[in-house]
């Protein structure tokens, strides 16, 4: 993939669930060629069971539904919901099933969130079909329209054929898919770009950011669930903030779904801290949202910009340059700030032995996983 700015999109940001999930459901109710879903999350429950009915109603009208799920995320849908799907008419996929091959071919994942409708609309964020993420989990996604939908359609398709994916059955045959349509560039729409990444030799997700963070100048605001940060990356933040760039990273509090990474992540902060990086701890609910503002470009999308994430999976994010929504995600950053705790250096600075010893164990523990090859 090339990895190309496109102009004519248009975007709509859709931050929590309660205002991307209706959008979502209504585009794959108005679909009338085709409907591509690409998940790493979905286990059985009252949001997969949404989506199976949604999927259903479509494919039982003519369109042609084709859902490609990751082999481990997806181990939680239970035999019941996935025959289900398969009785509706929806073609099921799986990437990657764990099975008894290498260690390190279980560990890449697709991590990837995608909805694309008839070639014309796209949906991505960090979203997926567990109950997590109809109150427990704070979450954002972003509706699509233009010529970057191909792409989002491209990296499908070509998941979609890859030797890596197998139908229920476990044939590595893959499905048929319906002839790919072209959107439409709109005359006000704004420049994106679909960047992905793959694994360690091939991340043009970091590679961009890291240019982003060298380059900018007024602000660099993160938000990332799971903050373990390169080396490099924590080196390009603390350069940033020593040239006078605001940045802030915007990260969970105590409600997080794997506590280990979180005291992972924090022994880094001091460091950050002292070179002027401020740190706000979400307080509301567990924020698993991925996006990023560095002046007038943003990022969003699947990826956590961790070194597991950026070593092992496969993601995907739209990056869109435009001063309106520029804007537009700098308001949604405020208001997650407001509603966030943020870390005082000098009381961090004297924590207690306690919170050090787990900063630690779990360091260790971080460092041994980032070197399975």
């Amino acid at each position: 993939m090339q990895h190309q700015w496109r102009e004519g999109n248009r975007v709509v940001l859709l931050p929590e669930a309660s205002r991307f999930l209706p959008p979502m459901f209504e585009a794959v109710s108005q679909a009338q060629h085709y409907v591509l879903v690409e998940l790493y999350l979905m286990e059985s429950g009252e949001l997969a069971n949404q989506v199976i009915e949604a999927l259903e109603a479509a494919a039982q009208r003519g369109v042609q539904v084709c859902l490609l799920l990751d082999g481990y995320g997806a181990m939680g849908l239970a035999r019941d919901d996935r025959e289900r799907l398969q009785a509706a008419g929806v073609a099921l996929q799986f990437f990657n099933p764990i099975g008894f091959h290498s260690l390190v071919r279980n560990l890449s994942r697709d991590h990837r969130k995608i909805v694309v409708v008839d070639g014309e609309v796209a949906f991505t964020g960090g979203f997926g079909a567990v109950d997590e993420f109809l109150a427990a989990w704070y979450e954002i996604a972003l509706r699509i329209e233009g010529p970057a939908v191909a792409d989002w359609e491209a990296l499908f398709r070509r998941l979609w054929r890859s030797r890596l994916t197998r139908q229920v059955s476990g044939s590595k045959a893959p499905l048929p898919l319906p002839p790919q349509r072209s959107p439409v560039a709109h005359a006000e729409g704004v420049k994106g770009r679909v960047m992905s990444a793959r694994g360690y030799r091939y991340q043009a997700i970091r590679h961009s950011l890291y240019e982003q963070v060298n380059s900018a100048h007024q602000r660099l605001w993160l938000c990332t669930p799971y903050f373990v940060p390169t080396f490099s990356l924590r080196r390009r933040l603390i350069r940033a903030a020593r040239r006078g760039v605001d940045v802030r990273l915007l990260l969970p509090g105590a409600k997080h779904d794997h506590p280990g990474v979180r005291y992972a992540g924090q022994r880094f902060y001091q460091g950050l801290m002292k070179a002027g990086v401020r740190i706000f701890e979400f307080q509301p609910t567990f924020i698993h949202a991925k996006f990023v503002l560095a002046d007038e470009w943003v990022s969003l999308g699947s990826c956590n910009f961790d070194h597991w994430n950026l070593h092992w999976n496969l993601e995907a994010n739209q990056e869109i340059a435009d001063p309106a929504f520029a804007e537009e995600v700098r308001e949604l950053f405020e208001r997650n700030f407001a509603a966030s705790q943020e870390v005082d250096a000098a009381a961090w600075a004297a924590r207690p032995w306690g919170q050090r010893a787990k900063e630690w164990v779990y360091g260790v523990i971080d460092g041994w996983v980032t070197r399975l090859k």
